[in-house]
């Protein structure tokens, strides 16, 4: 149970890490980033050697002792949410998180909007459900999503897809506009569910490739 779990959860995260291989193409940032890379001014941020990101928004605390219960992991400034109980903490100072053996600690920067997928058996696996966004609100912020059709080199001819997300946190609203020289991929019209971490309702976006605003 516990490895279908991480599994699935990969399969969900398909398209933030698709779109960090994207970034690590386009810039050479890693997907896997030590904390100073982001977090070069905060001297405990650059000592710690035993935490990492993934992308730019997602915080792995990985836990290595046998039988742990506990683990001391550093939040660099600014709120974090934590990604299993979508609690809000605020960073700047080391936390004590609860663990067990199927629980590796996730936290999810304020600010960020992150795609998830439906789970998948395969990569390619058709499915016929929506994408996800989740809004971890507290600090504005911006996104994207990156999409091409993943087994051919057409991204080179103009046939890719960049989703350029902003989320104004004081207004409660999101954005989303195609990036310049991006275009819809099939198919045309996404309808896109769209939810704020820590809240149960859940909103429902159609995008066209035109511009879309959403209130939270």
């Amino acid at each position: 149970p516990i490895l279908r779990k991480y599994l699935e959860l990969r399969y969900r995260m398909m398209p933030y890490s698709y779109t960090a291989v994207r970034e690590c193409c386009e810039t050479g940032l890693p997907i896997m980033r030590a904390l100073w890379l982001h977090y070069h001014d905060d001297p405990a941020a650059v000592a710690r050697g035993d935490q990492f990101l993934w992308g730019r928004d997602i915080l792995v605390s990985p836990v290595v002792e046998k039988g742990a219960l506990s683990r001391r992991l550093y939040l660099p400034r600014g709120a974090w949410w934590d990604f299993w109980t979508e609690e809000r903490i605020d960073g700047g100072r080391e936390i004590e998180r609860k663990v067990d053996l199927e629980t590796m600690p996730l936290h999810v920067r304020a600010g960020a909007v992150l795609p998830f997928g439906p789970v998948r058996q395969y990569a390619e696996e058709p499915v016929d459900l929506p994408l996800t966004l989740v809004v971890y609100p507290g600090a504005d912020g911006a996104s994207t999503l990156y999409e091409d059709d993943g087994k051919s080199f057409n991204y080179r001819k103009g046939e890719w897809m960049r989703i350029e997300m902003e989320w104004r946190d004081a207004a409660r609203l999101l954005s989303l506009r195609l990036a310049r020289g991006s275009r819809i991929l099939p198919p045309a019209t996404r309808t896109i569910e769209v939810r704020v971490a820590g809240e149960r309702t859940v909103k429902t976006l159609v995008f066209d490739g035109r511009p879309a605003r959403l209130r939270l």
